[in-house]
């Protein structure tokens, strides 16, 4: 009552006890929120700016990267032809399967196996790949299973939404239509390891490209490959392919840049003669023949056995089957041709007869005795019989070793070295395949630098012994220089290279290495006594290879080896071939009379020239004179000069000279 009656009365409001701040705090915090708030816009848009302005065309690259992927098409490889355009190395359509590792999931690999029924060595060879390609580039492509059937490649595709990654394509793959035929020659392709692979990316090889693993396939890689296109197209997040308006608008540029097919070779092998010289060796567990023109150079066949089937090797030589080979010891990896040297044996004799006769140290005529053994010093060297007294074309129809012994006595080893150098002994062909080896020249500085100096060093290099070791192409060149008046050729086996379409785009002629420096007398001195090795009663080779088809000329050689037993049992299940028995040479040209061809076979292990190597040349030569002669070749020679003069008084049997010798 009292309080109305005093007239106006003021109220002021107050906040319940711990019901919220006073309004100035309120204003404060308020205040402090809007600043944080401004604060995350202001990032935000920062950020905004640099992911759309600054960084913008960068991310857009690697979205689209991410979508629009590049596949390689393959260039068709260049064919490898023979002379006369029989391929030797061809193409034919094949599917194989590729995979992307970024998409290539436990599950993805889990269908796949199931879906094709994969093998335990596929599955563990698909996993192997798969790895491989990870470590290269996770997102290009890597060859899964190559060279596969219809059936495979269909079950894929119809699948395809199950198996993002995988892909199947239809694309050349190479091949050998004549198998195994001068395998070692025209080689075989096989997949890169991850060190060739990190070499040859720069140069435009994917991850799963095949390149030449051996012989011509390896040499002359870029002239074969070709120039692989390109291209491109877009993928979905599963990996999948699309097509349309969609896919245009992501692809920049042309989407597809053509392949370019490589360059085929067409080689002075004859295809026929090849397979009549394998057949010759057939039964022999390993051996070696080659044949070249004399006048040219031009190798007509290469034979290293045993071989291998380049198609096996191709992509499907499974590791079990690699082992095989690589524990084989006649070694069917290396190419005996080239690769692998050899003692000579009585095939080298022709060097110490030059040097005698070239320093004027013995008349050709002057008879030497032979009883049988030759003494140096202490030591006795063992003929192969007692010739009695023999001239020089006595010694190299009988092969008399005490002969040559004799003459090395009076010229030694190294004026016998430099003979030999010159006609090609000691480096390697020039041929540039396969490992060509310079095989060895012994000299007496050679010897110095290892032991002391003896003269039965002397004594067996004569005789092609000792540490003199040779291959078969420089054998046959040597041949061909004593068949042709002393022209000593670089060897080969590439006549021309042609484009796709048959073009030539360059023809190689012959290429003389040198003159050697002989008389041509004292090389028709040479040639006079071969032809009695082949033709004349006595000689070493007349019972086992003359023959009635024409006349030939030659030498034989049983070059020993030193002595062991064989190492394992795969070598106990090798007839015919023993590690202790000598090599069995003959070496030779024909026909006798105006040469066409030199011929060397070696059979390793062979033991007696003449009886074992000899009838091989012979089936050879009677086969080129009966069946690819008459043909002709498919070019005239480029280059061909007038053969030797026949050897002198070679035409008459001698049945006084009937003395039996080893070959």
């Amino acid at each position: 009552m009292n309080d109305r009656q005093g007239g106006s009365q003021s109220f002021m409001i107050r906040s319940a006890p711990g019901t919220g701040p006073a309004l100035p705090e309120l204003r404060r915090r308020l205040r402090w929120v809007v600043l944080v708030v401004l604060v995350a816009i202001g990032g935000l848009t920062a950020r905004l700016w640099q992911l759309q302005i600054v960084r913008g065309d960068q991310y857009y690259e690697q979205t689209v990267s991410n979508v629009v992927q590049e596949r390689f098409l393959p260039s068709i490889r260049g064919k490898i032809l023979d002379r006369r355009g029989e391929p030797l190395a061809d193409n034919r359509p094949a599917f194989n399967i590729y995979v992307t590792p970024a998409h290539f999931t436990p599950e993805v690999a889990e269908r796949l196996t199931r879906l094709l029924g994969l093998s335990e060595d596929e599955v563990a060879l698909m996993h192997e790949r798969v790895a491989t390609g990870r470590e290269r580039n996770r997102r290009a492509r890597t060859l899964l299973f190559e060279d596969q059937g219809r059936e495979r490649a269909a079950l894929i595709k119809q699948a395809s939404f199950q198996l993002p990654g995988v892909e199947v394509h239809d694309e050349p793959y190479r091949y050998y239509p004549q198998e195994g035929l001068a395998a070692h020659l025209i080689g075989y392709m096989n997949q890169m390891n991850s060190e060739e692979y990190a070499e040859l990316a720069p140069q435009g090889y994917e991850p799963s490209a095949l390149v030449g693993r051996y012989g011509l396939e390896r040499a002359w890689e870029n002239y074969l490959r070709g120039k692989k296109g390109i291209e491109r197209f877009a993928v979905n997040a599963r990996g999948q392919r699309i097509d349309g308006e969609e896919a245009d608008a992501l692809i920049e540029g042309e989407a597809v840049i053509e392949p370019v097919a490589g360059h085929n070779l067409v080689l002075t092998i004859d295809a026929e003669l090849q397979r009549i010289a394998e057949r010759a060796v057939r039964r022999h567990p390993a051996a070696a023949v080659a044949v070249v023109e004399v006048d040219t150079g031009r190798i007509l066949t290469l034979v290293s056995k045993p071989s291998f089937e380049p198609n096996t090797m191709t992509g499907h030589l499974t590791r079990a089957e690699e082992t095989l080979l690589n524990q084989d010891p006649r070694k069917p990896f290396i190419d005996k041709t080239l690769r692998q040297h050899y003692p000579p044996g009585s095939t080298y004799k022709f060097v110490a007869a030059l040097a005698a006769l070239e320093d004027g140290a013995i008349d050709p005529a002057e008879r030497l005795m032979c009883p049988g053994s030759h003494k140096v010093g202490r030591q006795v060297f063992r003929c192969t019989s007692s010739h009695e007294l023999v001239d020089m074309s006595d010694a190299i129809q009988h092969s008399c070793n005490v002969y040559f012994w004799k003459l090395a006595e009076v010229v030694g080893i190294d004026r016998m070295a430099e003979i030999a150098h010159d006609f090609g002994f000691g480096a390697p062909t020039g041929l540039g395949l396969n490992g060509d080896v310079a095989g060895r020249v012994p000299t007496r500085a050679w010897y110095e630098e290892r032991t002391a100096f003896k003269i039965g060093y002397t004594i067996n290099t004569a005789t092609g012994q000792g540490d003199v070791e040779v291959t078969v192409l420089q054998l046959v060149m040597a041949y061909a220089a004593l068949a042709n008046g002393g022209k000593l050729y670089v060897p080969q086996v590439v006549e021309r290279i042609e484009t796709a379409g048959g073009d030539e785009v360059v023809a190689f002629e012959p290429k003389l290495r040198r003159r050697v420096k002989v008389s041509s007398e004292n090389l028709g001195i040479m040639q006079q006594g071969m032809w009695r090795v082949v033709n004349e009663l006595g000689g070493t080779a007349f019972e086992y290879a003359r023959s009635e088809v024409l006349e030939f000329a030659g030498k034989t050689g049983t070059a020993e080896v030193r002595t062991r037993r064989r190492r394992d049992a795969e070598e106990q299940k090798l007839d015919g071939w023993h590690p202790s028995r000598s090599h069995a040479w003959f070496s030779g040209y024909a026909p006798a009379r105006d040469p066409e061809i030199a011929i060397v076979v070696l059979v390793e292990h062979g033991g007696m020239g003449g009886r074992t190597a000899g009838p091989v040349a012979q089936q050879i030569i009677e086969g080129y004179f009966q069946e690819i002669a008459p043909r002709g070749s498919a070019d005239a020679p480029a280059g061909a000069t007038p053969a030797a003069d026949a050897p002198a008084g070679a035409t008459a049997v001698d049945a006084t000279a009937a003395r039996r010798s080893s070959p």
